[in-house]
């Protein structure tokens, strides 16, 4: 095979209809359109639009409520950090700068939150601003430990309490 044999199968691509273009061609004069109208019009976006009548998206309800200065963070798995220990990307100790120079974590966001998905089989010293239940008790379990450096979350707070 060579570059110049290259061909879609049949079938695969369609050639689009040319409107407008004279009497002989199917699609000539008003090119499938009608006759006058707002619709025959170049420049025309009816879409909510319903005569006068109130749109159905204007009619639902609106519910539920998005908080403006909501936090995001970047998320990292246990078998992600494992697995790029084990190519020697990351030491023993994991901080969130170290995430981000070994290409584990593209932004930083708010801040690194890490979940357990994964297994996690070296001694972990991890600094990250959030980490679920499963997540420390993972890295403990192989004999290492997590420090979170975050806000303290309102579970937190009560628990402290």
């Amino acid at each position: 095979m060579k570059l110049n044999e290259l061909r879609d199968n049949e079938g695969a691509t369609k050639r689009a209809k040319r409107v407008a273009r004279g009497p002989g061609s199917g699609k000539g004069k008003t090119a499938g359109r009608g006759i006058k109208g707002q619709k025959s019009r170049s420049g025309v976006a009816i879409k909510g639009y319903e005569g006068g009548q109130m749109p159905l998206y204007q009619r639902l309800p609106k519910r539920g409520f998005n908080k403006p200065n909501r936090k995001t963070f970047a998320i990292v798995n246990l078998g992600l950090i494992q697995n790029f220990i084990d190519a020697g990307k990351l030491g023993e100790e994991i901080t969130e700068r170290e995430l981000l120079d070994s290409g584990l974590v593209r932004r930083k966001r708010d801040g690194v939150r890490l979940l357990s998905k994964g297994e996690v089989t070296s001694k972990l010293q991890i600094t990250v601003s959030g980490a679920s239940k499963g997540a420390v008790e993972a890295v403990e379990k192989a004999g290492g430990s997590v420090t979170v450096t975050g806000g303290t979350r309102p579970e937190d707070a009560a628990a402290e309490a």
